[in-house]
């Protein structure tokens, strides 16, 4: 993939960058039409590396440049969006614009409620023109990461020389700090400051945007070609490597390949939907009868959440057959990653009753069901998944099956959270009660 943009692309981008009179969701819109996915970070980079020079774009063209910084990444969590520690020192930068540390916290709060769509419809110029400051406060630079930067992702590209590399934007040393960034005159007075035309501002953006590097300016770096190594006596009998060979009897061949078929049929149906009850006796009764049919029935770590979702007691039936298999940890990874949902619940509740499961497993497995709950959006599913974390962690700590010690604070936050849900209620008077 091209690691520059295109001349086009540069063009494009930068008339996107002169609309502050448009709205910024028709901004955002027309940026993603312009650009496909796959040149969104390399697009938002360059921007990115424009903005760390504040005398290269005017005001309204900065603001411009994070809503779109913002805005491509919003339907995603806050914390996947790859330049949100830009944005956030931005934010909090006490030397900046007062209007646009307080544009780029609105475009931070902004989300799917009234008064979020409302704010994404007026444009920059709009808002320059209505701010008022004494109505905006500025939060910290740690409350906003506290707040927005729970998991950072890494870069989608990272360049191992990165370190070792110049910036793709050095600053003009003939240029003053006081230079008039908005300026479009050229005023050549003795003694004046320097002032950029809009002509030469316009190519000189664009030309840098057509030039910029991911990889910045890398030193070369010299690698000669080893020395061939003498060619030494004992080598040469790889020339005439020896062929005799032992041959060694495959005796899995003419074996009966119909074992087990009925529990293979019964099985791929287990994945699709739910068994009746005489199917789903069958498969007991023939796991039963032969422990090692669980390794052809055609169960894979992959099938697994199917057959959660579908037949939560032949999963449980199964993965008890397979618990002393060398793959049961990979069943494990992707019984711990699945959705949380009332059958997996079931599944690894029976599970800590039939066998030992790991603790670490059991630990990652509340911690996802207490971050499920947290991130759902949905007030009556989230009450639902609340209600049934709370009673299912309660059977473990009465079975003794879980150390409270262990997740003693993340529960108790978990319960103070929720407290309104008599569930979690009880839950809490539960750990009090262990205390």
């Amino acid at each position: 993939m091209m690691k520059k943009l295109s001349a086009d692309e540069s063009k494009t981008l930068y008339a996107l960058l002169k609309s502050e009179q448009s709205p910024i969701h028709e901004i955002a819109a027309d940026f993603n039409s312009k650009f496909p996915r796959a040149r969104h970070f390399l697009a938002c980079s360059s921007l990115v590396l424009l903005l760390q020079d504040k005398k290269l774009l005017h005001s309204t063209q900065r603001m411009v440049a994070f809503a779109i910084l913002h805005q491509t990444y919003a339907s995603q969590k806050s914390s996947a969006n790859p330049f949100i520690n830009f944005i956030i020192n931005t934010a909090s930068d006490d030397e900046g614009e007062k209007y646009e540390r307080a544009f780029i916290l609105q475009l931070l709060g902004s989300d799917g409620s009234s008064s979020g769509k409302e704010f994404l419809k007026q444009s920059v110029a709009d808002y320059i023109q209505g701010f008022d400051p004494s109505v905006h406060s500025f939060p910290q630079c740690e409350q906003l990461q506290q707040q927005y930067c729970d998991k950072i992702h890494p870069e989608p590209y990272n360049c191992l020389f990165k370190d070792g590399s110049v910036k793709s934007v050095v600053p003009d040393p003939d240029v003053p700090s006081g230079c008039d960034a908005n300026s479009i005159e050229f005023d050549l007075q003795p003694g004046a400051k320097p002032k950029l035309g809009s002509g030469d501002r316009e190519e000189t953006v664009i030309g840098l945007l057509r030039n910029l590097s991911l990889e910045g300016l890398g030193p070369q770096w010299i690698r000669p070609l080893p020395p061939r190594l003498p060619v030494q006596e004992g080598e040469l009998v790889w020339l005439n490597p020896d062929d005799n060979h032992e041959l060694l009897w495959d005796y899995g061949m003419c074996v009966d390949t119909s074992r087990g078929a009925a529990v293979r049929d019964l099985i791929a149906k287990a994945l699709k939907g739910p068994l009746v009850p005489p199917q789903q006796e069958q498969v007991v009764v023939e796991l039963v009868n032969d422990p090692k049919l669980v390794y052809h029935c055609g169960l894979t770590p992959r099938k697994l959440p199917e057959l959660v979702e579908n037949n939560p007691l032949i999963a449980v039936e199964v993965l008890t057959k397979l618990i002393h298999s060398p793959e049961i940890n990979e069943y494990f990874t992707v019984l711990v990653n699945m959705d949380m949902s009332l059958h997996s619940m079931e599944v690894v509740n029976r599970l800590t009753t039939t066998v030992e499961l790991p603790s670490e497993f059991i630990r990652i497995y509340i911690t996802n069901c207490i971050s499920s709950c947290e991130n759902i959006k949905d007030k009556y599913m989230q009450n639902r998944l609340v209600r049934l974390v709370c009673v299912f962690l309660q059977s473990l700590i009465r079975n003794n099956i879980i150390n409270v010690k262990d997740l003693f604070i993340e529960v108790q936050a978990f319960c103070i959270e929720f407290s309104r849900i008599r569930e979690a209620a009880a839950l809490f008077r539960l750990l009090k009660s262990l205390e």
